[in-house]
């Protein structure tokens, strides 16, 4: 296998997980109320709101991490896409 095969591989892998993040993160985040809370008797759902909104910041950590590694991977694919093309119109094999 080629190394461009393999970015192309290791690009589409990563930018699975990203929609896969981003699309939990859409589902989980749907539920979140914008709501503010002030009656003591409503102080579980102060706190349930709370740990979704902790699930919501990991989340959006791990969407940023996979996202930057997507684009930098489509970076790698596009650089070395062009460097063949540039290789093969100057009349040399490709690599």
């Amino acid at each position: 296998m080629s190394p461009f095969t393999l970015l192309l591989i290791a690009w589409a892998t990563v930018t699975a997980a990203f929609a896969a993040v981003m699309a939990w993160k859409s589902m989980i985040g749907f539920r979140e109320e914008d709501v503010v809370i002030l009656d003591p008797a409503e102080a579980k759902q102060a706190e349930e709101q709370q740990h979704l909104i902790a699930r919501i910041e990991r989340l959006t950590r791990w969407a940023k991490g996979f996202g930057f590694a997507s684009l930098a991977l489509l970076l790698a694919v596009g650089g070395v896409w062009a460097y063949r093309g540039y290789v093969a119109f100057n009349g040399g094999p490709t690599p």
